[in-house]
């Protein structure tokens, strides 16, 4: 992928498809696109904001521009407040992947990122959210390992785990209880 456009089209792209994929309905806007979200996710009552990210570096920079004095954590607490309740994030990783294959995915809400965030680079805090990171020995978390939780890998049931969390719906095996 030659730009940043393009990585992040094809990652809206993937995204959409998955979530499609998955039983999902997919409403995708039209024209210029909404600052917190890329398409919508609805599945019977459930709806979701969608706000894809694509990488073809290992890490999504997220809070960097809300960074001052190196408060890495007011950053991400910044960040944080400038998503609705019903948006999720949706990571696409194009690193180390052929043409022929599916990007990794991982599938968060804010605060859970926000969370992480804060907690990166051994508690300093961080602006980016990387796939796997080791910190140098040269750096303040020097031995930390960064990494995305196993949790947000991108499945039908983790749609439905980000789903119940957004909506307070409870759900047992991939489908939400009627109350």
């Amino acid at each position: 992928m030659k730009t940043h456009w393009h990585v992040a089209t094809a990652a809206e792209a993937f995204a959409a498809a998955q979530f499609a994929r998955c039983g999902w309905d997919v409403n995708v806007q039209y024209g210029a696109n909404q600052p917190e979200y890329d398409f919508v996710a609805s599945n019977g009552d459930w709806m979701m904001k969608v706000s894809a990210k694509g990488s073809r570096d290992g890490g999504w920079g997220l809070t960097q521009s809300y960074l001052r004095n190196a408060r890495y954590k007011q950053a991400a607490d910044i960040w944080l407040e400038r998503h609705g309740n019903k948006t999720v994030l949706c990571f696409v990783q194009f690193k180390d992947t052929a043409a022929d294959e599916l990007p990794r995915m991982y599938l968060a809400t804010p605060k859970e990122v926000a969370d992480w965030l804060r907690r990166a680079a051994g508690g300093r805090g961080d602006t980016i959210l990387y796939e796997e990171h080791h910190w140098s020995p040269r750096a303040r978390a020097a031995g930390v390992c960064d990494a995305i939780p196993d949790k947000w890998k991108f499945s039908a049931q983790r749609i439905w785990d980000v789903a119940q969390t957004i909506e307070g719906i409870p759900h047992r095996r991939g489908r939400p209880v009627r109350r």
